[in-house]
């Protein structure tokens, strides 16, 4: 098996499976929990986590808020243009996708609203374009896009979202992601109680959510990829944390593979050891990676032939990720951002 080659990582998934909708409430999305050990699989329901972490071990969830990000405007001559940030380069500098980013020239004014408007400034490495925003009669621009800005949903999301809640986190608080860290939907504020009662302990990081988390692989040969950056950030404190828990043998269990990337950034960064940091990382995790911090991932599951299902096959092996997903397919669950969850042990 040709663990570089972007084929490795396809699966059949019937179309009805791409879960529309949020379920609700958000703990009863069902579970599929992957023992690494013995290669078992138990079905559960996502509540049933609990009964998984114990007292000391360490659940690391990512605090970063979705941005209404999408952003529709006109162009001078009238047409419709979409932009969708991705990540603040400076105050007022952006990069984004401009679609269609053909129409859309340096130079080119995209009017908003009466309070806000863009120009093109410049091209990127990656397709995309830096804009410089302009607000007028003193409005924030923060202000501003959660007034007009729409959710980013993924393209395979068809339904449109009734309530914006529902596509953040119950602990979000960062704002700055162009898509929500999408394990963490299913947990609610009395689970998360629940779980802290137990003498878990909840350790927030941040990492904004941006086109490196969702850009697909074009590239036949998967080390050809390029991962575009994301901003994240951990605390001393975080850091202290998980040093003194992997002391103790508890378990490190990162909520989502954007937490996954900030602490094995953070230890990536220094020589395999866990230092606070805040930065930018482009860090891709597909197999032979080792892992330095985490032990144990909860996660959707993702979508053929992305670094996403990469990173997983990191973790789990491919050839147990590939059979994992078929079961989940054969069992009838819901797969991707709104869907059901795995828990990898």
């Amino acid at each position: 098996m040709d663990v570089t080659s972007r084929s490795t990582y396809y699966y059949d998934l019937p179309k009805e499976l791409i879960a529309q909708n949020p379920i609700e409430p958000r703990d009863s999305a069902r579970l599929l929990v992957y023992n690494r050990k013995d290669k078992s699989i138990n079905h559960k329901i996502f509540k049933d986590v609990i009964d998984y972490l114990n007292k000391g071990d360490v659940l690391v969830i990512n605090t970063s808020k979705v941005l209404p990000a999408r952003l529709i405007g006109k162009k001078e001559t009238g047409a419709v243009i979409e932009v969708l940030l991705l990540k603040r380069l400076e105050l007022n500098r952006w990069e984004t996708l401009v679609k269609p980013g053909k129409r859309a020239k340096v130079g080119t004014k995209i009017v908003f609203s009466d309070n806000l408007y863009c120009t093109i400034l410049d091209d990127t490495d990656f397709g995309g374009k830096i804009v410089e925003f302009t607000c007028l009669n003193s409005v924030v621009f923060e202000d501003e896009i959660n007034k007009i800005g729409l959710m980013p949903l993924p393209h395979y999301i068809k339904e449109t979202l009734k309530d914006n809640s529902k596509y953040q986190t119950v602990y979000a608080n960062e704002l700055g992601s162009s898509a929500a860290p999408t394990a963490g939907l299913h947990f609610t504020e009395e689970l998360l109680n629940k779980i802290k009662e137990k003498g878990v302990i909840i350790a927030e990081v941040m990492l904004h959510v941006g086109l490196g988390t969702f850009r697909p692989v074009s590239e036949d040969n998967i080390l050809n990829h390029n991962m575009h950056s994301e901003y994240f950030e951990i605390s001393k404190e975080v850091v202290d944390t998980i040093n003194n828990a992997k002391k103790n043998g508890n378990k490190i269990v990162a909520v989502g593979t954007t937490s996954i990337r900030t602490l094995e950034s953070a230890a990536t960064f220094n020589n395999g050891v866990l230092k606070e940091y805040k930065g930018n990382t482009n860090i891709f995790i597909y197999p032979g990676y080792k892992f330095k911090v985490v032990d144990a991932v909860i996660t959707n599951f993702h979508l053929p032939e992305s670094t996403l299902i990469m990173l997983v096959s990191a973790f789990c092996g491919v050839e147990e990720t590939l059979n994992m997903y078929k079961v989940a397919v054969e069992n009838k669950y819901r797969f991707f951002s709104f869907g059901d969850a795995t828990l990898l042990l």
